[in-house]
């Protein structure tokens, strides 16, 4: 699945050194001949749980490459990954991800092992790998250089807590369809409040709570 990786602005920084990604599968750390890595839940229950041993064995292998990173562990329970989330992440020198499966991981690994626990959503999806791809691509945005022009992730939906002003391009006009006389006009002062206040318009009418986070965040 992470071979998504390698294409796009992600894979050009991977060419580039800019970002590494590699991959540890707990499988190469079982002692089966089956290669065995989920059980049945103790207590009963449906599904698998991913196991202890194997689990452990490749995040301690992870941690001796990278000495002092911090254990992200992808999880429905885990905080709500957002923009701020990933301008965080992306100052970290390293990061351990560990991609949930069936019914989740032994609790003992969250206990001892993992330090944060990052969520995509209030859904299901079938593995943690999926929430991986997302979380590097949007962390990788977010580090210097990944993207070619730096005013482009500034300017992006969230980056600066409000959603994206309208956006539009040749030609002016089509179908009897006008783009804003202002964003013709060549004052950049004026285009600038104009999508100032085309954010805060649609923000307030789309996502309204990320007004409210704002507001908290600005309170003395």
């Amino acid at each position: 699945m992470l071979e998504a990786l390698k294409f796009g602005i992600v894979g050009k920084a991977l060419q580039k050194h800019l970002v590494e990604v590699s991959c540890i599968n707990p499988r190469d750390y079982t002692e089966d001949k089956n290669k065995t890595v989920d059980d049945a839940p103790f207590g009963g229950g449906p599904g698998m749980v991913m196991m202890v041993k194997p689990l452990h064995r490749a995040i301690e292998a992870a941690k001796a490459q990278l000495p002092g990173t911090k254990v992200i562990y992808l999880s429905p329970q885990g905080k709500r990954f957002d923009q701020q989330v990933a301008k965080r992440a992306a100052k970290e020198s390293d990061l351990v991800m560990i991609a949930g499966r069936y019914e989740g991981i032994d609790q003992r690994i969250i206990d001892q092992c993992v330090d944060e626990e990052w969520s995509l959503g209030d859904y299901v999806i079938s593995g943690g790998e999926f929430a991986a791809l997302v979380m590097i691509d949007a962390i990788a945005r977010c580090i210097p250089g990944v993207v070619g022009d730096a005013g482009s992730v500034i300017e992006d939906s969230f980056y600066q807590g409000l959603l994206k002003y309208p956006q539009y391009t040749r030609p002016e006009n089509y179908n009897g369809w006008d783009v804003p006389k202002v964003l013709l006009s060549g004052n950049h002062r004026e285009i600038a409040r104009w999508r100032k206040e085309q954010s805060l318009g649609i923000t307030k009418l789309k996502r309204p709570d990320l007004l409210e986070i704002i507001n908290e965040e600005t309170k003395p």
